[in-house]
């Protein structure tokens, strides 16, 4: 080979290597940034408190665990019902907030271990009176946050569809509860970690139905099918947390309990 041809190969072998050859946009190397998608209105996983910061459960347990990674964190908000085309884009690294692990989920992203339980209840009125399990709510408007596991489970539901008057589906649950203040609505179905919390700051107002509609999920921790790295790492680093009783701490200061898994 002579010497021009040697210079050419050489020149190609850089170029190849500049651009990052096999490489997808969705995998990010260690010291990267990594951008966190989220639902920025849905208290307490995560929402933006009176100062306009972002901050939430998820928030905390996310910031610890990059802070340990050596990695700096943004957090994202997004549109939720388009999360797994963000997800898969680039866009965002992480899903992190309040998201359910289910088989539909599964085949399109990876999930880290489940780290706590979701049951969806329902949520009326203070005063209302005949709703006391889901065969109740026949006859009514049932309002749900779109993309949601309660949405979910009630396009499913043949009683939903054909016994309940009306299901209105909304951009975030906190819409949904003012308008069941407002009486609007009659109920609403949806994750009662975020109802619960809801209540808790409206307690003259909402109160809920203590029985589960649908089957109870688990929370986990979504990245893209082909992160592997990223999943193993941060998975990693919530096992050091749980064991040396970070995650504990921080379910105490937003639940007054640890009610992690």
């Amino acid at each position: 080979m002579n010497l021009k041809k040697l210079l050419a190969l050489c020149m190609v072998v850089l170029s190849l290597a500049a651009l990052g050859c096999g490489s997808t946009g969705t995998k990010t190397a260690k010291g990267d940034k990594i951008v966190i998608g989220l639902d920025d209105n849905f208290p307490p996983m995560g929402f933006k408190d009176e100062s306009g910061e972002i901050t939430g459960f998820d928030v905390d347990l996310a910031k610890e665990a990059s802070k340990r990674l050596g990695r700096e964190v943004e957090f994202k908000a997004i549109d939720w019902s388009s999360k797994e085309q963000e997800l898969a884009s680039g866009r965002v690294q992480i899903l992190w907030n309040g998201l359910d692990i289910t088989p539909e989920r599964k085949e399109n992203m990876l999930f880290s271990d489940p780290y706590m339980d979701n049951r969806q209840i329902i949520f009326v009125k203070k005063g209302t009176t005949g709703i006391t399990d889901e065969k109740s709510l026949a006859g009514r408007k049932v309002g749900t946050q779109s993309a949601s596991t309660a949405e979910a489970y009630m396009d499913k539901s043949d009683f939903f569809k054909t016994k309940v008057s009306d299901v209105k589906k909304y951009a975030d649950f906190v819409a949904a509860f003012m308008d069941l203040e407002n009486g609007r609505i009659d109920a609403v179905v949806g994750d009662e970690i975020v109802g619960r919390y809801y209540m808790e700051k409206h307690p003259d107002e909402i109160e809920a139905i203590d029985t589960a509609v649908g089957p109870v999920s688990e929370f986990g921790i979504a990245f893209a099918k082909d992160n592997q790295e990223l999943r193993d790492e941060v998975q990693k680093t919530l096992n050091e947390m749980k064991a040396d009783g970070t995650i504990a701490k921080i379910s105490e200061k937003w639940f007054g309990k640890d009610i992690t898994k």
